[in-house]
């Protein structure tokens, strides 16, 4: 995909990394995990993944560390996903073009319609993080093929 990025669009390709998680990211992921807001899944992921960083995929496409999670957890705390108060998601990544994408404490992934985190309409784009992920290497191969990177 980059050899062919900057003859296509004419200028260099961005970062485009899978970072595997250090001791620090692990150390982090086990201190979210005590505020019971982060699913059993992601935690899992952070104890391999360091960050997902797609620049060029679309807008891009990014999975927050654990750090940078944890830092917009101490600082905003969670998000309503529904009406209802008690069921809350924590956001972990953007698709790069403003909008966010947010993890209940069941694993659900949804997808915010807005920038706004204040009060968001969200949408639910995966039932875990297991077929979120399918999702997004499903937007690098759509988007390596064809320069499009659907919808996610």
């Amino acid at each position: 995909m980059t050899d062919e990025f900057e003859h296509r669009h004419g200028y260099p390709a961005g970062i485009n990394e899978v970072r595997p998680a250090g001791r620090a990211d692990q150390v982090v992921a086990r201190t979210l995990a005590q505020f019971h807001v982060v699913p059993a899944d992601l935690l899992t992921f952070y104890d391999n993944v360091g960050d997902l960083t797609w620049e060029d995929v679309g807008n891009g496409h990014f999975v927050d560390s654990a750090a940078d999670v944890h830092v917009r957890f101490r600082q905003y705390g969670t998000v309503d996903v529904t009406t209802d108060p008690t069921v809350t998601g924590l956001v972990f990544g953007s698709n790069g073009g403003g909008l966010s994408y947010v993890a209940n404490h069941d694993g659900v992934i949804y997808r915010t319609r807005t920038a706004s985190l204040d009060e968001p309409d969200l949408d639910r784009v995966a039932d875990d993080l297991g077929q979120f992920l399918e999702l997004l290497e499903q937007s690098l191969t759509r988007f390596a093929g064809s320069g499009d990177p659907g919808c996610l």
